[in-house]
């Protein structure tokens, strides 16, 4: 049972004549046509490049010096009867600086601000110092306005923080002191831009104000001549005290015949003589009242004119007259507001309420930094080592394909 079995381990290793193929020892490597020419686009695709741009960033290009400022739009706030009074003008002025903020933040960067300062300061003149001893980063002046807002955002570097709402600038020039004067130049724009927009936010809320008074002051004036001429149609000064003296009257003169009923019945209990002129004449007194306590009660219902004339119905005239007494209610209490807005809003316009508040006041640099010389060539040696690996990649992809 334990004699090997022919076709085991130890029958192979002793068979006579069998050989094992053992593959010959690779060649020394050796550069081939490929790997020289990937070598010379190395060469000459990344770290010639580099070397041109170190060399340029090192020894041609200029020093630039970086000059901080920092604000922030801030508003005064009114106080709350006056916003309450005001309603929506202040709401339409706004009732923050987030807006403002807003604007700023892209007029630093307009065309309008280039021209402003460069008005002043001859922009041009100042960043072509070195031109053409430094192309890249100086500017040429023979460039268009165009050209110099693009260059003028290379230099002004803004940065805005929305949920603060703080500007910070960093302004670079190829001097010190130029650098703090284009940073004092952009804070000095910039408060005149918040007092442009304060001026018109109070000249808007004075002139809707002004507005809204003037309509205030059209429908009193229409309700009172309204109400003017209902009286002097009908007569009446006051319907409701007309109808009050109405009543009264009604009143007396009913208390009138329950009193001449009452001397009535007195006197025929006094005689047994129904021809008594004293019964005629009581009775004819009964009569008279109770005619002219119908004719009042039919004056209730109609309004007459001086001449007696029955014109219009009285419940009419009542409902007329009250809606016409809420109208001027309604117009005088508008008037009111109004008046006291406009009141309110040029107290609020005489002082200001929009200002430019600077938590950084213009530094005055002692150390270029700019151009970051280490950090762009080793941004250019990155980017272009990146780049000839991925064209490598693809060329001994395609190569491998066909």
């Amino acid at each position: 049972g334990g004699a090997a079995k022919p076709g085991g381990q130890q029958g192979r290793l002793s068979q006579p004549g069998r050989l094992t193929n053992i593959r010959p020892v690779a060649d020394d490597a050796v550069m081939r046509r490929r790997h020289w020419g990937l070598l010379v686009s190395f060469l000459l695709g990344v770290v010639l490049p580099v070397v041109v741009s170190g060399f340029y960033l090192f020894v041609v290009s200029e020093d630039q010096y970086a000059s901080t400022v920092g604000f922030a739009v801030r508003r005064e706030e009114g106080s709350e009867a006056a916003a309450g009074l005001i309603g929506g003008l202040a709401q339409f002025a706004g009732t923050g600086g987030n807006s403002e903020s807003d604007i700023l933040y892209e007029f630093i960067q307009s065309q309008e601000m280039v021209e402003a300062i460069d008005a002043r300061l001859d922009l041009r003149k100042l960043f072509s110092a070195y031109w053409p001893g430094d192309p890249v980063f100086a500017f040429n002046p023979s460039g268009t306005v165009e050209d110099l807002v693009s260059y003028w955002q290379r230099m002004v570097r803004v940065s805005y923080d929305q949920s603060t709402r703080l500007i910070e600038l960093r302004v670079l020039a190829f001097a010190p002191e130029n650098a703090r004067r284009l940073a004092a130049e952009i804070l000095s724009e910039s408060q005149k831009k918040i007092n442009d927009l304060n001026a018109a936010a109070r000249q808007d809320v004075m002139r809707y104000s002004t507005a809204d008074l003037e309509v205030a002051l059209g429908r009193l004036k229409a309700s009172r001549e309204a109400m003017t001429e209902f009286r002097t149609r009908t007569q009446i000064v006051d319907p409701q005290s007309d109808i009050q003296g109405r009543m009264g009257v009604l009143s007396t003169l009913q208390q009138q015949l329950a009193e001449a009923l009452i001397d009535n019945d007195l006197l025929l209990l006094q005689t047994e003589n129904a021809e008594d002129p004293r019964v005629a004449q009581a009775q004819r007194r009964i009569d008279v009242i109770r005619e002219r306590i119908a004719a009042e009660r039919k004056t209730l219902a109609t309004a007459s004119n001086e001449i007696g004339e029955v014109s219009e119905d009285y419940p009419k005239l009542i409902a007329e007259y009250e809606s016409l007494m809420v109208d001027r209610q309604y117009a005088e209490e508008s008037y009111r507001l109004a008046l006291a807005a406009v009141d309110i809003a040029r107290a609020e316009a005489s002082r200001q309420s929009l200002y430019l508040a600077p938590f950084i006041r213009p530094t005055l640099p002692q150390t270029p930094e700019y151009p970051q010389r280490f950090v762009l060539t080793g941004l250019v040696a990155l980017f272009l080592a990146l780049a000839w690996a991925i064209l490598a990649l693809v060329y001994y992809s395609v190569r491998d394909r066909r």
